[in-house]
């Protein structure tokens, strides 16, 4: 089983999205990630149940409005 982490460049072509839509969902919508120094980190199996649960669409992180 091909458990490695994969970096930013292999999800973003793995979804067929860019940079910045990957970096939006990481820090608004709950994107299953890793931080290695400077580099975010992806297990494809957590990708894939995130999108199984609705991904950016049912994960959107609550804001307080004060």
């Amino acid at each position: 089983m091909d458990d490695r982490w994969l970096s930013m460049k292999e999800i973003c072509a793995y979804l067929g999205v860019s940079h910045d839509t990957i970096s939006r969902w990481i820090a608004n919508y709950n994107m299953p990630s890793m931080k290695m120094g400077k580099c975010w980190k992806f297990k494809k199996d957590q990708i894939e149940g995130w999108l199984a649960k609705g991904g950016p669409e049912k994960s959107r992180k609550k804001i307080n409005k004060a």
